[in-house]
């Protein structure tokens, strides 16, 4: 899922169309069924805010990135876990004042909850939620800025789920824990933010 850093797509544009769609519909990306979902006023302000804020994280994780030293091809598992924590710590620091729900208001977490639901309604929606589920056991104290637990796998994340969702910056990852959806700092090994369940 690694896109061009200075690239973000419109927010669901092409997936999540705002238009005279019907609520739900199912539409096809190659062999991938996607949901298309026509969005309320609200949830198209909420994918905006979404966009815009995913812009303005990446702009502080580039510039707490750029601050630490240059890792380079040779260096030591070591020295890349210790930049890594320090960038997270760095970050998490500038972010001092972030709480949970900051890019899954209400009306983007019922967005996902409904673009889930309309992923795992389809033919092989008991097969992809196995797969999410697969040793994933979640995380009942997991807060914004703390680090991924290091004992917790990183789920699966199937095409057919990545797929409505917005697109995320390269450093950047969609992981379930449990039946919430964590935003995922991968560099920083940090939460970015997660919603409450968002899985039927």
């Amino acid at each position: 899922m690694k896109n061009n850093p200075q690239r973000f797509a419109p927010a669901l544009a092409l997936v999540l169309a705002f238009s005279a769609l019907p609520a739900v519909e199912t539409a096809k990306v190659g062999e991938i069924p996607r949901p298309v979902i026509a969005l309320t006023s609200e949830e198209q302000a909420a994918a905006d805010a979404f966009e815009a804020k995913l812009k303005d994280y990446i702009a502080l994780h580039r510039k707490a990135e750029a601050a630490l030293p240059h890792l380079s091809k040779s260096s030591t598992p070591a020295e890349i876990d210790k930049n890594q924590r320090a960038l997270g710590t760095q970050i998490s620091a500038e972010r001092a004042g972030a709480t949970r729900g900051d890019f899954f208001p209400p009306a983007m977490e019922g967005l996902v909850r409904r673009t889930m639901k309309a992923v795992l309604s389809g033919p092989d929606g008991k097969t992809i939620k196995a797969s999410i589920m697969d040793e994933n056991p979640g995380v009942p104290n997991l807060k914004v800025n703390d680090r991924f637990p290091d004992t917790i796998p990183l789920s699966t994340m199937p095409p057919q789920v990545l797929e409505p969702l917005p697109k995320l910056d390269e450093d950047m990852e969609y992981r379930f824990i449990g039946k919430r959806l964590v935003l995922l700092d991968t560099h920083a090994h940090i939460v970015v933010d997660f919603t409450g369940d968002v899985l039927p």
